[in-house]
């Protein structure tokens, strides 16, 4: 036997372990891989058919997770939240912090996409706590450009302002003149 029937042979054997559900979740995969969008989409949806019928939780959220990305990317918000609330409820009921996080950084930017931007505000300073309780200042910094955006959108130009003096402290606290001064310049300018 060739080493290249081997290899196709070995691939069988580990996708016959494989369950349906685990094989339509990876074509999805590889189709995100190739922008296929479409083909991806209906093959997390099989597999989140597949892992519902097998009772693997995490496969559902996982599945739901892809699905969020891929309805967000075609604008369609409302059922990008729906997808995001299935797979959130599973990662609560497992107490999975950080996938918890992960999908509350997605619903802030979600729910800013879709135009609630009050609501995106209360999300996006939720987010801010968080990365602040992790000490990390790069998502807090880059959470409060986000809110400052939010915040011009709004026209709430002081708030802005307010949100890039923050940044900037973050960023002066960890010697970063360039940033710093980057950020109080925006600042200045939003108040003229």
């Amino acid at each position: 036997m060739s080493k290249k029937e081997e290899k196709t042979q070995n691939n069988s054997q580990v996708d016959e372990e494989k369950s349906q559900a685990q094989q339509d979740y990876e074509a999805g995969q590889e189709f995100l891989k190739n922008d296929d969008a479409a083909q991806a989409a209906n093959s997390f949806h099989n597999a989140m058919i597949g892992f519902e019928k097998d009772g693997d939780e995490n496969g559902i959220a996982n599945a739901s997770d892809k699905l969020v990305d891929i309805c967000a990317e075609r604008g369609d918000y409302e059922k990008a939240l729906a997808h995001l609330e299935r797979a959130y409820k599973i990662c609560n009921k497992h107490s999975d912090r950080f996938s918890l996080f992960s999908l509350e950084r997605k619903k802030a930017m979600l729910v800013h996409q879709n135009g609630d931007l009050d609501k995106a505000i209360e999300l996006h300073m939720d987010v801010l706590d968080e990365f602040s309780a992790l000490r990390n200042p790069q998502g807090s910094v880059d959470t409060l450009d986000t809110l400052a955006g939010i915040y011009i959108e709004k026209g709430e130009k002081e708030k802005a302002a307010d949100a890039y003096r923050m940044a900037a402290s973050i960023h002066k606290s960890f010697k970063h003149p360039k940033q710093v001064e980057e950020l109080l310049a925006k600042a200045a300018e939003l108040e003229k």
